[in-house]
């Protein structure tokens, strides 16, 4: 909303300009520049667009100085240990909370279309069989727009919905098939008698000759990795599939670009750093080397998996992850996994350790996701695509509201241009 109240002066060679000053809900006021470059002939210069807000939204708010991550109002880690996945799917989608009946149809939805249609089996096979998982994803998302005709128009509310129910009930069965082709397994179709978390860790860890039950304890903790992951504001991937959506692209390629982006080690790939670091460690009676490495400010090595860029306190998130990373390593135990023991003793060591709590680097949730993919026996490889699984919420919830937005434009950031300016052409023999 508008403040008229409050204005900002910018003042470019003598000349003035009032600009207008909105408030939200929640977070600091901003700054309304758009119509800057008509009125002054300038415009903003904001490298990453880390202070430029480039939508309005009413679906996730961060406050990385209070540790706060809120979906539709609703504190995460009350979702992450009260609520379950889909129920918070529901909630990124609709903006409230299911009553039981509506929960119970949203549900039935999702369950009956986990199937992904037999010719894409096809597909799969065309990739290498050491191609990663995320090369699969990607491309097999972004070809469900050949298959799936009947839902790529965007202009159509009925089949945006179609298209958003397909995405979440299809990626569990995409991102395992993906991961059983990268090992040379057979594919394990989905089952309609399991819920989406027992549904997923089926697909991917059954195998026809026996019958394999999923722990429950197994299954709620990736159904809170799901949850802890559904949306996290305007980051990279989300503002890559917001910008893709931006063109009229149809929903299939805006989510096959946010897989894409989420694929680069600086963005999803955090928790399968953390994983490589405790490789690195090896042992746990490396640990004090390490932590001494981490607190030497000559030394480039750092602890993956502590401290997070958004949040400056802790990250409301990895409370939750850790009483599910607790309660898997006893199901599972650490005593022949070296890697799981040392994240056990390396947690203990920063966290008595003041110099970390006086720095706010406080395991996050990548640390402890990590773990427990690990512990489940998951390779690292398959990490970034369980992150994107449970993104796809977010991305299609981001992407629905804006399709709806009666003011959406095209995506077209502005450069500061440093290049050569206009000068003639020369011919090759006169070069």
């Amino acid at each position: 909303m508008v403040d008229e109240t409050k204005t900002a002066k910018l003042t470019i060679d003598g000349d003035s300009f009032e600009l207008p000053i909105l408030s939200p809900s929640a977070g600091p006021d901003v700054l309304d520049i758009r119509k800057l470059y008509g009125q002054a002939g300038v415009f903003t210069y904001d490298p990453g667009f880390t202070s430029t807000a480039a939508c309005d939204s009413t679906i996730t708010f961060i406050d990385g100085g209070k540790g706060e991550l809120l979906h539709r109002g609703y504190p995460i880690d009350q979702l992450a240990s009260q609520s379950h996945f889909l129920e918070v799917c529901y909630l990124l989608l609709y903006d409230a909370l299911p009553t039981a009946a509506e929960l119970e149809k949203f549900e039935n939805t999702i369950t009956r279309h986990t199937m992904i249609h037999e010719q894409m089996v096809n597909f799969f096979r065309g990739f290498r069989r050491d191609a990663h998982p995320m090369a699969i994803m990607v491309g097999v998302v972004g070809a469900m727009a050949a298959f799936y005709h009947d839902s790529t128009d965007i202009s159509d509310p009925q089949q945006r919905e179609v298209a958003s129910h397909r995405l979440i009930a299809k990626m569990p069965t995409i991102a395992a098939w993906a991961y059983k082709y990268s090992i040379g397994q057979p594919f394990v179709y989905p089952r309609n008698d399991l819920d989406y978390a027992a549904n997923f860790l089926h697909m991917c860890f059954a195998v026809p000759a026996e019958e394999y039950q999923v722990d429950p304890i197994l299954a709620r903790a990736m159904d809170r990795i799901f949850t802890l992951h559904a949306d996290h504001e305007q980051n990279a991937s989300t503002s890559t599939v917001r910008l893709a959506s931006s063109s009229g692209a149809n929903p299939f390629a805006c989510i096959a670009a946010g897989i894409a982006c989420l694929w680069g080690p600086a963005h999803g790939g955090a928790n399968q750093a953390c994983l490589e670091m405790l490789n690195e460690i090896g042992s746990t009676d490396r640990i004090p080397e390490f932590i001494a490495r981490a607190k030497d400010k000559n030394d480039p090595f750092r602890l993956m998996g502590f401290g997070h860029r958004v949040y400056k306190n802790f990250d409301p998130r990895a409370t939750v992850m850790k009483q599910s990373a607790d309660e898997v390593l006893e199901l599972l135990g650490v005593e022949n996994n070296p890697i799981l023991a040392v994240a056990k003793e390396l947690e203990a060591a920063a966290l008595a350790d003041p110099y970390f709590a006086e720095k706010k680097l406080f395991p996050n949730v990548d640390f402890y996701s990590g773990i427990i993919l690990e512990a489940m026996g998951f390779p690292t490889s398959m990490f970034t695509p369980v992150f994107a699984l449970a993104r796809t919420v977010g991305w299609i919830s981001q992407w629905k509201e804006q399709i709806s937005d009666p003011a959406l434009k095209i995506g077209r950031p502005r450069q500061l241009y440093l290049g050569e300016t206009a000068r003639n052409y020369v011919n090759i023999e006169d070069r």
